[in-house]
């Protein structure tokens, strides 16, 4: 779970390191954001000579959370740290990498893109 002013680790090749959430989309005053979810947000970190930089205003998709997540089995899923992945504007993802796990709420937000560059979907 996400809110305003988040930090999350970018898990792709795109060349941002680390963002910042500005605003949560997906209805009126939504305060927060889980898993598969778009959100807003800023580049605080980038590596030189990348095609994103530092600054730049980005859509991603939550991908982890550190917050569990119920799942309809009843059981919950958790991750060490927060990630997203940046997306265009067609929600298809900028990088042509992804690091780390991703949930399988991912698959089923309709993300199947970015599940199938994962190394492991939870």
């Amino acid at each position: 779970m996400v809110q305003v002013e988040t930090k999350l680790r970018v898990a792709d090749n795109s060349g941002a390191k680390v963002i910042k959430v500005i605003r949560v989309l997906g209805g009126f005053h939504k305060a927060t954001g889980s898993l598969g979810e778009i959100i807003v947000a800023a580049v605080q970190e980038a590596i030189p000579h990348a095609d994103i930089k530092k600054g730049q205003v980005v859509k991603a998709v939550i991908i982890r959370t550190s917050k569990e997540v119920r799942r309809k089995d009843g059981s919950y899923i958790r991750f060490d740290d927060n990630a997203a992945v940046l997306i265009d504007k067609n929600n298809l993802p900028i990088g042509t990498r992804v690091f780390g796990p991703v949930a399988r709420e991912i698959r089923d937000a309709g993300y199947t893109k970015i599940a199938s560059l994962a190394k492991e979907v939870w």
